[in-house]
């Protein structure tokens, strides 16, 4: 297993790829084996923000139906 200072993050704040720690964590996204997905990160988040959020959603909305429509 290769250590995260020999991978690719992808910093939030300047929007480059960086190899390694060049930058505090939480302005870091990662790690990345490549450079390439690294730079891919901005899609790669959205489209898990919106599966979180329709996961979220469907688990909120679980059994409602049922009870709303027989209320």
């Amino acid at each position: 297993m290769t250590g995260g200072s020999e991978k690719y993050w992808y910093n939030l704040t300047t929007g480059k790829v960086e190899k390694g720690f060049e930058s505090p964590a939480i302005d870091r996204a990662g790690p990345f084996d490549t450079a390439e997905e690294a730079a891919n990160a901005p899609q790669v988040l959205r489209e898990r923000s919106r599966a979180w959020a329709e996961d979220e959603a469907r688990d909120d909305a679980w059994g409602s139906s049922a009870t709303d429509e027989n209320a």
